[in-house]
């Protein structure tokens, strides 16, 4: 047990850093001292922008940071590429079952299409990387970040999707209704 806990605590700490320093490079403005954890100041903040379910999902998803990155990985232990992690986090999270291929979960019937501007923490971003539509997927955690296992010799982590590389890539967001049910979206 003390191993998870290290292990956690290990996470915890990946996250802190990062989110710390992103929300130091966009000017976002700390919430007050009482809240000492960086992770837990930016997710109080996302919660004001979010749905209960969109929350939970995030904090699910914020559990894995620094899980290493597995082409065709699909669980903690062994790592999860883009599509494996999208899928474990919103079926352990909201019951959804995800198809098991980035470009699949894009044409998933009721997901529903989101502009960019309208994106809401807990949806599906997805980018083109390899020369293909949808050929990698993230989720959307707010103040234009998201969460994703990006590749090989990585391990999951928060980018920023205004930095160009994900700029000119970006191809589309889905959200799942049960997720943030009230937000805007533009039917497919």
């Amino acid at each position: 047990m003390t191993g998870l806990r290290t292990k956690t605590r290990s996470k915890m700490l990946i996250g802190s850093v990062l989110l710390a320093l992103s929300m130091s490079s966009t000017g976002v403005r700390a919430a007050p001292e009482d809240a000492a954890d960086p992770i837990l100041r930016f997710l109080g903040q996302q919660t004001q922008k979010a749905s209960e379910t969109a929350s939970d999902l995030i904090m699910s998803a914020m559990n894995f940071l620094g899980v290493r990155y597995r082409f065709g990985g699909t669980s903690e232990e062994t790592g999860f590429d883009c599509s494996g992690f999208t899928r474990h986090v919103f079926e352990n999270s909201v019951g959804l079952l995800l198809p098991r291929r980035a470009s699949e979960q894009a044409e998933v019937a009721g997901l529903l299409t989101v502009r960019k501007e309208d994106l809401k923490p807990g949806d599906l971003v997805f980018f083109n990387t390899m020369r293909r539509a949808f050929s990698h997927v993230g989720i959307y955690v707010g103040d234009g970040k998201f969460i994703h296992a990006p590749r090989t010799g990585s391990s999951i982590r928060v980018d920023d999707m205004n930095q160009s590389y994900w700029t000119t890539r970006f191809d589309g967001a889905r959200r799942a209704p049960q997720v943030n049910p009230d937000a805007p979206v533009v039917l497919r």
